[in-house]
C-alpha cells in the first residue's frame, strides 16, 4: 500500500512530539491578569463630558451644561429677559448675529413706493434685536399684505364720500336714488357702454351725466353717430381710448368730465 508523503513524522513513527513548553496552557498563564485597554474617548466629546474609568459619557454634567446654555442664550435674545442678561454679553452676542449698533443703520429696500421707513418703528425692531435681513422681512410683509388693505379701505371711505356729496347734491338720499335710477336707463339707452361705466366712477362724472340728460343732445354720444363739433368729437376720441374706459385713468377721466362740464354749463 503505498504510503502517503505528507503524513506527520511523529504520527508516522507513533513518538510523541515533545513538549516545548509553548503551548496555550502558557499563553493563558501569562495573559490571564492583562487588564483590557480602556476605550478611547470620542474626538466629539468634549473632556470634561467623558468618564476614562467607565468609558462613559457623563450625562448628568452634559444635561447641566446644556440647560445653563439654554437660559444664558434666552436671556440675551430675549428682550423681556434682558434685564437679567449681562449688557455687554446680549451686546456681544447680537453683534455676532449681524444687528447694528443704531437701528439708522437698517438699510431697508423700499422700491416699490409704497410707503418709506419709519424710525420709530426700526426702534422698536432694533431693541427686539433683529436683524436686518429680519427687518426687510417685516417692511416686505406689510407691503404685500397691510397696504392693500389700506388701499381698500381708502377707496372704500372715497366712495361713500362721493355718495354723500351725490345725495347731499339731488336732495337727499331717496331723491338721488330715484335721479341715479333715472340717470342709469338714461345711460344706456344713450350712451356707450364704456362712457357709461367710465363716468358713474366719480361724483363730477355722475353730475356730468345728469347734465347730458337734462341738456336733451344724448345723440351726440351714441354709437356710429357723427360727434357735433371739434370739442366734442375730442372728448368722444377720449372715451374710445382703453386706458379710460378699461384703465379707468384719473387724469382722462377728469378731462372727459370737465369737457362735458365745459359743454353743458347751464344743464
Amino acid at each position: 500500500m503505498p504510503q502517503d508523503l505528507l503524513v506527520n513524522e511523529n504520527t508516522d513513527t507513533g513518538t510523541p512530539a515533545p513538549d516545548t513548553g509553548t503551548g496555550d496552557a502558557d499563553n493563558t498563564e501569562t495573559g490571564a491578569d492583562t487588564p483590557p485597554a480602556p476605550e478611547p474617548r470620542p474626538a466629539h466629546v468634549p473632556p470634561k463630558f467623558w468618564d476614562p474609568k467607565t468609558a462613559q459619557i457623563r450625562t448628568e454634567q452634559l444635561l447641566k451644561s446644556y440647560q445653563e446654555l439654554e437660559r444664558r442664550l434666552s436671556t440675551l435674545t430675549n428682550p423681556a429677559a434682558a434685564g437679567s442678561a449681562q449688557p455687554a454679553d446680549r451686546t456681544a452676542l447680537l453683534k455676532a448675529l449681524g444687528v447694528p449698533d443704531q437701528p439708522t443703520e437698517y438699510q431697508v429696500n423700499t422700491d416699490h413706493n409704497l410707503f418709506q421707513t419709519d424710525p420709530v418703528v426700526n426702534q422698536r425692531l432694533h431693541a427686539a434685536g433683529l436683524t436686518p435681513a429680519q427687518v426687510q422681512a417685516v417692511y416686505d410683509l406689510a407691503a404685500e399684505r397691510f397696504v392693500p388693505l389700506v388701499h381698500e379701505m381708502a377707496a372704500q371711505f372715497e366712495a361713500e364720500q362721493q355718495l354723500r356729496r351725490l345725495a347731499d347734491h339731488f336732495g337727499g338720499t331717496d331723491k338721488w336714488r330715484e335721479a341715479s335710477r333715472q340717470m342709469l336707463a338714461w345711460g344706456q339707452k344713450n350712451l356707450p357702454a364704456s362712457a357709461l361705466e367710465a363716468l358713474s366712477t366719480t361724483a363730477d362724472g355722475v353730475m356730468a351725466i345728469h347734465k347730458l340728460m337734462t341738456a336733451g343732445e344724448p345723440t351726440t354720444l351714441r354709437a356710429g353717430s357723427t360727434p357735433a363739433g371739434g370739442e366734442t368729437a375730442d372728448l368722444h376720441a377720449l372715451m374710445r381710448d382703453p386706458r379710460y374706459w378699461r384703465d379707468r385713468n384719473p387724469e382722462l377721466i377728469k378731462k372727459v368730465t370737465e369737457g362735458f362740464q365745459h359743454l353743458y354749463p347751464h344743464a
